[in-house]
């Protein structure tokens, strides 16, 4: 029905459209031959007039949109476009993996094989160079030499070490020099440890001192002499340069021997720790008196066998270098904890006040032996850190006393520090 009144609408426009005179003269009997012609060949040719008929409609309607036909054009071919693209991808996504043919595979494998051999070998190369790089700067890394000597009194069971001089020390300040000293002790016990005097500035300094240890012969065999290098340090802790161990079962006793060693580096052992005391400070400069109060003492080294010791403290008084007074606290048997509260005075003048120095040793008792000395301490004249800050509260505060609690350090450290002259 729809196509029906389509085609009536069409066929009035075109009748329209016919010139008006033919109309005129035509006679009416042939009009309606000419509608039954018409109606009889639209019967006959009904597909071919309907495709005809819906083409010029879409052309109508195509001419009565409001964008011109190239626009129209334009669209139509870029969605054809889109389209061709797309059935592309598809036939390629689903059609296109082919199997390569056998040569390129067995080109790229061998391409692939050969990449990773290249790699190989420049992996190889550079671990080369890194040793050698390493290898290199072991032997740049020099520490230095120590000469010494070694030498056994079979008489009096006496180890006498002589440490001699060093040569080419490392540098360790920031000026290019050092300011070198050796320790020398023996392990595993570490309960004798001396130590030569600061030189300072000083990269191939000459010590000639000797040190002893008694020690009986058969002993010996099991211990390792060590021979530590330091740079001192007055404001910091002190940095080894470098050490010589020396296992006494290796060497021949039975001749002085005197040699010259390479300094290797140690490693750098954890300082023990010793324990802490607690000292008051009193200062009256009218009357030129200072007073030193020995409260206690905590967590203490273990000296003796059965995990205790026997402490008690002693004070020095010194100027220059040289004991002007010297004092000692009770025994105190043991414990790790002792409690002193033990008060002495030392007569120092007001101009000599920033001149001396009090200097707290803390000992282990021994009725056999001689007393070894667990840790030390220092206040006054060239003093650091606690000690100095100590001494000025003093100073700072007359007439009243001023406590404070002083980590213990060795006795070497401290009498290095003593010994040195301020900067």
């Amino acid at each position: 029905m729809r196509l029906a009144g389509v085609w009536a609408r069409a066929r009035r426009a075109a009748e329209s459209s016919e010139p008006e005179p033919e109309e005129a003269t035509e006679p009416v009997h042939h009009e309606h031959s000419h509608t039954e012609h018409h109606e009889h060949t639209h019967s006959e040719h009904h597909p071919g007039h309907d495709y005809n008929h819906m083409k010029e409609k879409f052309m109508n309607e195509l001419g009565h949109l409001p964008i011109p036909m190239w626009a129209v054009a334009a669209i139509v071919v870029v969605v054809l476009v889109l389209v061709a693209c797309f059935i592309f991808c598809v036939f390629k996504k689903c059609f296109g993996k082919k199997k390569k043919p056998k040569k390129v595979r067995e080109r790229k494998t061998g391409r692939r094989r050969k990449e990773k051999e290249g790699e190989g070998e420049a992996g190889e190369k550079e671990g080369e160079v890194k040793k050698q790089g390493e290898e290199e700067e072991k032997e740049q890394e020099k520490l230095g030499k120590l000469e010494f000597s070694l030498d056994y009194n079979f008489t009096d069971a006496q180890l006498i070490v002589g440490i001699l001089q060093a040569q080419d020390l490392a540098a360790m300040d920031m000026g290019g020099t050092s300011d070198p000293y050796v320790k020398v002790f023996l392990l595993p016990d570490k309960k004798k440890k001396y130590e030569t005097k600061v030189q300072r500035k000083n990269l191939c300094p000459v010590f000639n001192e000797t040190f002893i240890f008694k020690i009986p012969y058969a002993e010996l065999g099991g211990k390792t002499l060590v021979l530590q290098v330091f740079d001192f340090d007055r404001f910091s802790k002190h940095d080894m340069i470098g050490e010589i161990k020396i296992p006494m079962n290796s060497v021949d006793l039975g001749q002085p021997m005197q040699q010259w060693r390479d300094v290797e580096s140690g490693e750098k052992e954890e300082q023990e720790k010793l324990g802490d005391i607690c000292i008051s400070l009193r200062y009256v400069p009218t009357a030129g008196k200072l007073t030193v109060n020995i409260m206690e003492a905590k967590n203490l080294k273990k000296m003796d066998v059965g995990g205790l010791s026997d402490p008690y403290v002693k004070i020095v008084l010194q100027q220059n270098g040289k004991r002007i007074k010297k004092k000692k606290t009770t025994v105190k048997k043991n414990t790790l904890n002792p409690y002193f509260n033990e008060s002495f005075s030392f007569e120092v003048p007001f101009e000599q006040i920033q001149k001396v120095q009090v200097v707290i040793t803390v000992f282990d008792y021994d009725k056999l032996g001689s007393n070894d000395p667990i840790g030390k301490t220092f206040m006054g004249y060239g003093a650091t850190g606690v000690g100095l800050r100590h001494w000025s509260d003093m100073l700072a505060n007359p007439r009243r006393p001023v406590a404070q609690w002083h980590t213990l350090l060795p006795e070497e450290e401290v009498d290095a520090a003593v010994k040195a002259k301020p900067r």
